[in-house]
């Protein structure tokens, strides 16, 4: 068996194209809309102040985060706009789209940058 062989079966799909001399396109949309950043931090660098995004990656599930969403936009901490634009993230990204969970003293672990 040669390796052209091997590499067939293992890539069919990218064998099959470069055999044929056409390359597929596909679009990429981003996933992560939103910076992973942490957070605000005040001018003295001290002070950290989690965005919605922070509250979002502690979240285990999507009515979970909807939740905190529309609590940030009732404390005025969101814009009815930001908060569409996240619940859309949501529906059509996943909860994970804005990066991992965030666990139990993430910070400590992890420090704020």
């Amino acid at each position: 068996m040669s390796d052209d062989d091997d590499f067939r079966k293992a890539f069919p799909a990218l064998s099959r194209e470069l055999e044929d001399g056409v390359t597929l396109e596909y679009p990429i949309d981003g996933v992560r809309i939103m910076s992973e950043g942490h957070g605000n931090q005040g001018d003295d660098g001290g002070t950290f102040l989690p965005n919605a995004i922070d509250y979002i990656r502690r979240c285990d599930t999507v009515p979970q985060a909807i939740e905190i969403i529309d609590y940030l936009v009732g404390r005025g901490e969101l814009s009815t706009g930001q908060a569409r634009n996240l619940k859309k993230q949501l529906k059509s990204e996943g909860l994970r789209s804005f990066g991992a969970k965030k666990e139990k003293d993430y910070y400590l672990k992890y420090g704020l940058e």
